[in-house]
């Protein structure tokens, strides 16, 4: 292992459902009776625009009604004190690690605050409400904007960044994700290939992927790990002072 390691982060939906993020899907898997790839996919956008941007709006206006947990906090802690190479990737599309202070970042399914035009490829910010007679900011077409979000048929953000990191982790640390999602689920088999790598599972029970893990942790993320980043931080310190 290097003097500095590597730490490559991935965090699920369990991160965020400790804040309270509201899934907007029933056990039975249906928004307000519809299939949720009717509101998560390019065909059910092209079918009916006004229902997916409404699903969306409601999703982001979710985000005012939350904040980060000590988990949020703990990884932009990590970020912020760790002296290797560091990357968070997140599932989620939410800003609760921005609002902790996470900077090093990759939004590999997309961000609910912000819109892409289907006209001009433009990406922005965006925190109203979206709906087909928004006119697009950066190139004046109206009907071209949508959710700036991975739907189901489509390919993650950044793949081929997310998997040089991976070839180069030394410490992966997935958290509160379900180990079901393809290609996330397939991340702990992609930094096993380095036989040193250090491998830390923290959910709160086990997932389809737990056996792939050389350590597990099980609790709320917000208890445990934060306890983690503070052996991790105080166990490196104290190596570097030893040499």
């Amino acid at each position: 292992m290097r003097a500095e390691p590597n730490i490559v982060v991935l965090t699920g939906a369990g991160m965020s459902a400790e804040s309270g993020v509201p899934t907007f899907r029933g056990a039975d898997g249906l928004w307000e009776g519809h299939h949720i790839e009717m509101v998560a996919s390019p065909e059910g956008f092209a079918r009916d625009p006004e229902l997916v941007h409404r699903f969306y709006n409601l999703r982001r206006a979710a985000l005012n009604t939350v904040e980060p947990n000590a988990g949020h906090h703990a990884l932009a802690r990590l970020e912020r004190e760790w002296r290797g190479r560091f990357l968070l990737v997140t599932q989620n599309v939410d800003d609760l690690h921005e609002r902790a202070g996470s900077e090093k970042l990759i939004h590999m399914h997309g961000e609910l605050r912000k819109a892409r035009c289907e006209c001009c490829g433009a990406v922005m910010a965006w925190n109203k409400d979206l709906a087909s007679g928004t006119r697009c900011r950066a190139c004046g077409e109206i009907g071209g904007l949508r959710p700036h979000i991975v739907w189901f048929g489509e390919f993650p953000f950044e793949m081929e960044t997310i998997m040089n990191v991976l070839k180069n982790a030394d410490i992966f640390l997935c958290i509160g994700t379900s180990g079901v999602v393809y290609p996330a689920a397939g991340f702990a088999k992609e930094a096993a290939r380095n036989p040193a790598c250090r491998l830390v599972e923290f959910n709160i029970e086990s997932t389809e992927i737990s056996r792939q893990f050389r350590e597990r942790v099980i609790g709320p993320v917000s208890v445990e790990l934060p306890k983690f980043v503070e052996q991790l931080l105080t166990d490196t310190h104290r190596q570097a002072w030893l040499k």
